[in-house]
């Protein structure tokens, strides 16, 4: 989602948008609602018919309603993180801590009430870290966005989930739309990733070329400083909604990461995580209008980037808009150069009041083979296959009709694959698991994964 910097400069854009999206996907089956196992309250009935559907391989096994104090009406669910049994859940109002030890029966752990845009969320041992995308009158969680004079991180103890402990901030120009974590040692590295500048602001001002590296000493996390702000456009990003970067997946192992700098995407060597070097730069404006976010296959031979049309808040997935559009993106990574093969966009038709566009999502960890699940917005959750980069295909989704009757921003933020079981973080009705049953993911099963945050793969 793309933040109020930018936000006006995306919803008055002309688009002038021919060309037709192909039909098809699997065949859907629907699922009551009422037979879906829920924790907590149910505020069933604001989607249109009340039902989801599903392809016949996946299922709802579990939802939990956003709740007091996160349910206010811009309290959106952003992004996930897990460590162990716990899901870590951001949200506009703070962030929500579950135990996910039995994924059908998720329960309530804590919640954290911290406003902010867009409280996007990664862990890392005893640390829980929150972007801040919106000037406020300080750091800590009783600040107010009346006065516009920091933004940036907020870093807590998670040692008791049960109690999560404010620790301290960093201020970032332009604050943090999200972040990405580089492990070393003792020492946690943070890519922040925000777009700007504003000028004449307090936070954002001009020039916005660059990323910004904070460095977390694990052992004292209340030390976290700005420690380096690299340059990473060797030829001058210029786009008409920003400059900086929305979204950086780092894959350490590998010494790599692939930025998505609403205009660019960028190829990293983080062989040292302080000084990344370009290796290469390249744009699609024929296609892309923004370049949302990265995901490298499990041995870093091809990267998803994807195109984030209307910055979220657009029907963007019907018969008006090309497959090309508001799409993911392939590409082959040979000979240490990116070559885009193909791209894949879900071909359900979604209805003109449904918010819909590729948005955050994850490798779906299948031996030998390129698998992923990813959200959609209104569009819901899609499982595709890009083991031929050329010729992806969809194989099961989950999608609810459109939110209050159509009109709202909604549907699935993120989704992500987690130790057997699809978690979704939907911006209004809150925490989704899904489960699919199917030939091709069926060996995802056997993989356990101690942590997950999407943004530092690891080899599986």
């Amino acid at each position: 989602m793309i933040s109020a910097k930018v936000r006006g400069a995306v919803m008055c854009a002309v688009l002038l948008l021919a060309a037709a999206c192909s039909g098809g996907g699997p065949a859907g089956e629907r699922q009551s609602a009422r037979d879906t196992p829920r924790a907590g309250s149910s505020d069933a009935g604001k989607n249109a018919d009340g039902d989801v559907m599903t392809s016949k391989n996946v299922r709802q096994v579990a939802h939990v309603p956003r709740a007091a104090p996160l349910d206010g009406d811009m309290d959106w669910n952003t992004d996930l993180a897990f460590q162990g049994d716990y899901a870590f859940v951001g949200n506009f109002g703070g962030f929500t801590i579950y135990d996910i030890s039995d994924p059908k029966q998720p329960k309530t752990v804590s919640q954290v009430s911290c406003p902010a845009q867009q409280n996007d969320v990664s862990v890392h041992g005893d640390l829980l870290v929150l972007s801040v995308d919106e000037p406020r009158s300080g750091e800590g969680c009783d600040s107010n966005a009346d006065v516009r004079d920091w933004e940036g991180l907020r870093i807590f103890d998670i040692s008791d989930k049960k109690s999560p402990k404010y620790v301290t901030a960093v201020r970032t120009d332009c604050g943090s739309h999200t972040h990405t974590m580089v492990p070393a040692g003792e020492t946690l590295y943070v890519y922040v990733s925000s777009p700007g500048p504003e000028p004449d602001s307090k936070t954002c001002p001009p020039p916005h070329e660059i990323i910004q590296v904070v460095e977390i000493p694990t052992k004292s996390p209340k030390d976290a400083k700005v420690v380096a702000s690299p340059e990473i456009f060797p030829d001058h990003q210029d786009t008409d909604f920003a400059a900086g970067c929305h979204d950086i997946t780092a894959y350490p192992e590998k010494k790599l990461a692939a930025a998505a700098c609403f205009g660019d995407g960028v190829l990293l060597d983080i062989s040292d995580p302080v000084r990344p070097k370009v290796l290469q730069q390249f744009r699609d404006t024929e296609n892309f209008e923004i370049w949302h976010s990265a995901t490298f296959n499990n041995d870093a031979t091809k990267v998803i980037f994807s195109d984030e049309l209307g910055g979220g808040s657009q029907a963007t997935c019907d018969s008006r808009t090309p497959r090309t559009k508001g799409a993911n993106a392939i590409y082959d990574l040979k000979d240490g150069k990116l070559e885009r093969r193909g791209y894949f966009k879900i071909g359900r038709e979604q209805q003109e009041v449904e918010n819909c566009v590729a948005h955050n999502g994850s490798l779906i960890p299948v031996p030998g083979k390129d698998v992923m699940v990813q959200a959609w917005y209104q569009g819901g959750v899609s499982v595709w296959d890009f083991t031929d980069s050329a010729k992806p295909r969809e194989i099961g989704f989950f999608e609810r009709g459109p939110y209050g009757g159509g009109g709202d921003i909604a549907g699935s933020w993120s989704a992500y694959y987690y130790n057997g079981y699809i978690y979704s973080s939907d911006i209004r009705e809150g925490l989704d698991v899904l489960e699919i049953d199917d030939p091709l993911t069926d060996p995802a099963k056997k993989v356990r994964m101690p942590d997950f945050n999407v943004q530092t793969q690891k080899t599986y």
